[in-house]
């Protein structure tokens, strides 16, 4: 195991287990080689790649999907600018959809804060809307180019909460 995914994995376990009689957070663990799985889809792993793949872990757990399935379709809308759209690369890299499965589209949304992704179950119809939080996006909007791979670290290891949320049906 590499220094990096040990300290990854060190940091994520002591996130999970927390200090005795607190509750748990509501931050996953770290699957080990998250970056990386994001960093091969989009060539990065900025903090919007990775807050997409933040979602599509949560919305294959929410909808009992496994990644890689041809169940699944996501729809991204963003607008046409590489900070909303890199969402969909994340999703990618986290659930397995992509353009050549035909289970992955992007629809160009009028304004960042129409920024959000869809994820289906094809079989059952049902359905997740997830959108980066307001806290997400007003922390991360602006983050310089070399300091994009620190920002996704940090974003790995937020509670869900400061991540995303669920847009109401």
């Amino acid at each position: 195991m590499t220094l990096r995914r040990h300290l990854l994995l060190s940091i994520s376990l002591g996130l999970t287990l927390g200090c005795a009689g607190t509750k748990p957070t509501a931050t996953p663990p770290a699957e080990p080689g998250a970056l990386e799985r994001v960093a091969l889809v989009h060539g990065g792993a900025g903090p919007w790649a990775v807050a997409g793949y933040r979602m599509g872990e949560h919305a294959l757990q929410q909808l009992g999907l496994p990644r890689g399935s041809f169940k699944l379709e996501v729809i991204h809308h963003s607008p046409a600018q590489v900070q909303y759209t890199c969402v969909a690369d994340g999703a990618a890299a986290a659930t397995g959809a992509s353009l050549g499965k035909l289970n992955l589209s992007l629809v160009t949304a009028p304004a960042p804060e129409d920024t959000a992704t869809t994820f289906r179950n094809r079989d059952t119809g049902q359905s997740l809307t997830l959108r980066p939080s307001a806290s997400f996006v007003q922390r991360f909007r602006d983050v310089p180019r070399e300091k994009l791979g620190e920002a996704g670290r940090t974003v790995l290891t937020l509670p869900d909460a400061d991540v995303f949320e669920t847009v109401a049906p």
